[in-house]
């Protein structure tokens, strides 16, 4: 009797480690294969048939379509240059220039990935409508209240992220360096 009794005792503990570990997985994804440039990762392998079991059962889960390897690799971002989670009551600023793609889209998720609700109806950018300077470069702003140029609104949430899309560009499995890819800084810039 007692043998039974510890066998269904490893046997229960096994199953709640088990599960336990699956959900905080698919929950929090992994870095299996992860291409980590400043503060934008980016996970190219998960558009392929060889995306990691975890990877594909985040993509299960949250139901989204990756970008096929042929097609571009998107980069996430939920904290600044310095490690500072992106806070939609302070003013940051992406600035900088992205890797040659020959389009590309910038959008502000809430962190369930949901678009951010905002009164201007206004959710990222995109390389062919944004104001650029001279030397091809370009400044986003991102905040609550409004600002001059390219701004992004927050509608004030707490957190959220960022998703820069690259399509048809170089970047990709075999990418591992800021020079290889140079990704816009950001940089939080203060806090009202």
């Amino acid at each position: 009797m007692r043998l039974i009794l510890i066998t269904l005792t490893a046997l229960l503990l096994a199953t709640v480690v088990g599960v336990g570990a699956t959900w905080m997985t698919t929950t929090r994804g992994t870095d299996i294969g992860a291409l980590t440039i400043g503060a934008w990762t980016a996970r190219p392998r998960t558009g392929t048939a060889d995306v990691d079991p975890y990877s594909r059962a985040t993509i299960v889960r949250n139901g989204e379509l990756p970008i096929g390897t042929g097609d571009g690799v998107a980069f996430t971002a939920t904290a600044d240059d310095k490690k500072k989670a992106l806070d939609g009551r302070c003013d940051v600023v992406i600035s900088g220039v992205t890797p040659p793609a020959r389009f590309w889209t910038l959008t502000l998720y809430d962190r369930k990935g949901h678009l951010v609700a905002n009164s201007l109806q206004r959710y990222g950018f995109t390389s062919q409508e944004i104001v650029r300077q001279s030397d091809g470069s370009f400044e986003i702003r991102i905040a609550s209240r409004s600002r001059a140029g390219n701004w992004l609104p927050t509608g004030g949430i707490e957190r959220y992220a960022l998703m820069l899309r690259l399509y048809d560009t170089p970047v990709g499995v075999a990418t591992r360096t800021q020079r290889d890819a140079p990704m816009p800084t950001i940089t939080t810039v203060g806090c009202s």
